[in-house]
């Protein structure tokens, strides 16, 4: 019994040793990261009203809430995803109409930094729209200052959602992403990070014809020349997706990869959102680097059900998302997803020993 207790520890030991490993490429490690990472909840008087309004459907996916994006990082996730909101006058967001039919419990803007031009993150106009960074610009601050604080940090992988689309049933119409606005987003980026924080298209291309061809030979940066550094990905599929790639084969110049799918120029990062999908340990092997996801809609919190996290882990899936790296305040459970050392990095179980 002492035996097998101290391969066990020594298996542990050197798994976390190797995750550290600074010959590993980016695409061989496996990280937990947070969905909607700047999110707070719908406060509880707003939510309590939405739903007697509207008892055809339930909000309960709604129930979930996160701490800063820097207390994340602290603890040791390495992927965050972000929506932003085009808003080029500023203003449009600065006073959601839920604040006017239900009693706000705190503060909402209090500096003013909706009445600002520039992206807004931000989950649902009106209705979800709590947030620990208001702008898009200062949530890359917030990022820039964490990394500058811990420079040899593990990359962190970040999806980054620009939202748009119909007005809601208050009447308000996101603003369009157009390539215009699109070429603002990847300068903000630029900006706020520096070229020396971002790991680009470009740089994983190198001398490759294209990006995917550059993938498919592993030319991702080793793990030591990727430290310090983020990676953003585009989560659209259709016309915003494409829009963004216009002009720019194998995303020449820009700065966000985006979800393209294999045999596209274009293809490095893809979604799979479905943990249990038999294509995500080929595709890693490959070389693309995936997207999954432990639970969705509070549905496996609620349950205590960590199949599909169980599922994602065996995948290879090198980022895996979750809303409950903490356990739920809004219901009892403890679900909580991390690895069975407590971390949130890990050498890839797919790839990692390549």
């Amino acid at each position: 019994m002492k035996q097998i207790l101290l391969a066990a520890l020594f298996a542990g030991a050197f798994q976390l040793s190797n995750a550290q490993n600074d010959n590993l490429k980016i695409n061989q490690i496996q990280v937990i990261g947070s969905h909607n990472s700047y999110r707070h909840a719908i406060e509880t008087d707003l939510y309590n009203t939405i739903q007697a309004k509207d008892t055809s459907r339930s909000l309960k996916g709604l129930q979930y809430t996160h701490i800063s994006i820097s207390d994340q990082l602290n603890k040791g996730l390495r992927n965050l995803e972000i929506d932003i909101y085009a808003d080029a006058k500023g203003g449009k967001y600065a006073h959601p109409k839920g604040l006017d039919i239900a009693k706000s419990e705190e503060a909402y803007d209090p500096n003013g930094e909706m009445k600002k031009p520039g992206f807004k993150v931000f989950h649902m106009p009106d209705i979800d729209f709590r947030t620990s960074c208001y702008t898009f610009e200062i949530c890359l601050q917030e990022l820039k200052k964490w990394s500058d604080a811990h420079p040899d940090h593990v990359p962190v992988f970040i999806t980054l959602e620009p939202k748009d689309g119909d007005a809601n049933f208050f009447g308000t119409k996101p603003e369009d992403f157009t390539a215009e606005v699109f070429d603002q987003m990847d300068k903000v980026i630029r900006k706020e990070l520096g070229k020396d924080k971002l790991i680009t298209p470009d740089m994983v291309r190198g001398k490759y014809k294209t990006l995917e061809e550059a993938v498919l030979h592993n030319n991702w940066p080793t793990l030591k020349n990727a430290r310090g550094k983020f990676l953003f990905l585009l989560d659209n599929n259709g016309a915003k997706r494409d829009l963004y790639a216009l002009n720019h084969p194998s995303l020449k110049g820009r700065a966000v990869f985006i979800n393209a799918e294999p045999g596209k120029p274009e293809a490095a990062w893809l979604f799979r959102n479905n943990s249990e999908d038999p294509s995500i340990s080929d595709l890693v092997k490959k070389g693309y680097i995936i997207r999954t996801r432990a639970d969705s809609d509070t549905k496996e919190a609620r349950a205590n059900n960590y199949s599909h996290f169980e599922a994602a882990k065996k995948s290879g899936a090198q980022v895996i998302t979750t809303d409950y790296y903490l356990p739920s305040t809004f219901f009892n459970s403890s679900y909580q997803i991390k690895y069975d050392d407590g971390t949130y990095v890990r050498t890839n179980p797919i790839n990692g020993a390549n």
